[in-house]
């Protein structure tokens, strides 16, 4: 299983004309089977996707129509020991402490790899890998 980060859902989302290729490229990945998501993702998309200060910002209301595509998707709740686990991961491999929680929450449901373009593809983030799909393999 692959964890998924809300860069990939906002690209999934946005209509603007200059993601048109990341657009395109999110919304193939979406289809593919094996993905989860973890409740942090899930509200970073709300807040950022619906954040007046974005172009081409959605509706509260449309933006969780576009979650909604997602319920059957594995979802990591954000519990205590995930956040615990989050302050480590940021600690240890000097991230923020929200790159190290979708880390956590990626290992919490076992999976092997995060799809997102904000962390090191070359890094192992104790034996997750990291896969930039906005950027040639």
């Amino acid at each position: 299983m692959r964890l998924v980060d809300t860069n990939v859902l906002l690209y999934a989302a946005s209509p603007a004309p200059d993601d048109a290729a990341k657009h395109g490229l999110a919304v193939a990945l979406l289809k593919q089977p094996d993905l989860a998501l973890s409740v942090q993702v899930l509200a970073e998309f709300l807040v950022q996707a619906t954040r007046r200060s974005r172009p081409h910002a959605l509706s509260a209301e449309l933006a969780m129509r576009f979650l909604s595509v997602f319920d059957d998707f594995s979802v990591q709740p954000i519990t205590a020991e995930v956040f615990r686990a989050g302050v480590s991961l940021s600690q240890r491999f000097g991230l923020s402490y929200w790159d190290g929680a979708i880390l956590a929450a990626a290992q919490a449901l076992g999976c092997d790899a995060v799809y997102s373009e904000d962390m090191s593809a070359q890094q192992d983030y104790d034996g997750l890998r990291v896969i930039n799909p906005f950027v040639e393999q």
